[in-house]
């Protein structure tokens, strides 16, 4: 396979160094009828359930704080370099970003995008399902897979919006206080999530 990025690989980031953030955006919003790939949309609902129309093909990931996945498109790149048949929703992220550096950032991070705010909850491990894609995927994403999040505002989204870093994270993955991420919202009727 053709690289189609320049991007070259980067070394395991220092977490021990604040991120540097540069003009971090939204490129793709992705949703599926249930594992890979996600499809992009013009522009996307998010809920405290997740993306409006997303489904997932594990009950495992129905859960709050798993509502969302972002990716970084400088990780995605590296592994185009590498040799992987990706695109934005392909490894089945939901939100694939720039110039956030998502994998630099800790849990507890909050994140503005558009009128929705967005908890970093966990770096993912690579997934089985990666497999269909290609056999040694699920290695080469070790240590640079997507980041789940939660929903603790919902909004609308689209790509080339910009994203805030509201506060960083604290590394804590314990849930907010009560009140501040409730487990489940009349509002969000978007049916069950398969």
């Amino acid at each position: 396979m053709q690289p189609t990025s320049t991007i070259s690989t980067a070394a395991t980031p220092d977490r021990s160094a604040p991120p540097s953030v540069d003009n971090p955006r939204v490129v793709a919003v992705c949703i599926s009828a249930g594992g890979i790939p996600k499809r992009p949309l013009l522009n996307a609902r998010i809920l405290h359930t997740g993306i409006d129309g997303d489904r997932h093909a594990h009950e495992k990931h129905n859960r709050p704080e798993r509502a969302l996945s972002l990716f970084d498109l400088e990780i995605l790149s590296q592994l185009v370099d590498e040799g992987f048949p990706l695109q934005p929703g392909t490894a089945g992220e939901n939100i694939t970003v720039a110039g956030l550096h998502v994998q630099d950032l800790l849990p507890g991070t909050l994140l503005g995008i558009g009128d929705a705010l967005v908890r970093l909850e966990q770096p993912r491990k690579p997934c089985y399902v990666l497999d269909a894609i290609d056999p040694q995927l699920k290695h080469a994403m070790l240590g640079r897979c997507v980041y789940m999040a939660s929903v603790v505002q919902p909004g609308t989204i689209s790509p080339g919006m910009p994203i805030q870093l509201i506060s960083p994270g604290t590394g804590d993955t314990r849930e907010l206080p009560a009140g501040r991420l409730p487990a489940a919202h009349p509002a969000d009727r978007s049916g069950p999530r398969t």
